[in-house]
């Protein structure tokens, strides 16, 4: 039996991320998520209000998007992520051990 793979489709705002990452997510027949749902209401304020968020602001956003992945390394999952910063990246990475190591963009 294969393992379904755990994805994370990366990009700029408005690239297609979410579009892509679900079509895929429902090919395979996993879960799919999109990272912004998974905001903090202070991350969402401060967006809202115009002001940038830093990576302070992202620390615990990406690790509870981590958290998510290790979630379903069992069965699978694709999320959309800008993930544009490597140290992002490898966050997502050390907290799900079955998400391949990201290439450097």
């Amino acid at each position: 039996m294969t393992q379904n793979p755990l994805l994370v489709v990366m990009g700029v705002s408005g690239s297609g991320k979410s579009t892509v990452g679900a079509a895929i997510a429902q090919r395979l027949r996993v879960p799919f998520a999109d990272a912004d749902d998974f905001h903090p209401p202070e991350n969402i304020a401060k967006m809202a209000s115009g002001r940038a968020l830093n990576d302070h602001d992202r620390q615990p956003w990406l690790e509870t998007l981590g958290g998510w992945l290790a979630e379903h390394e069992q069965t699978g999952a694709v999320l959309s992520c800008s993930a544009l910063k490597r140290s992002y990246r490898d966050l997502l990475h050390s907290r799900a051990r079955g998400l391949p190591q990201a290439p450097p963009m």
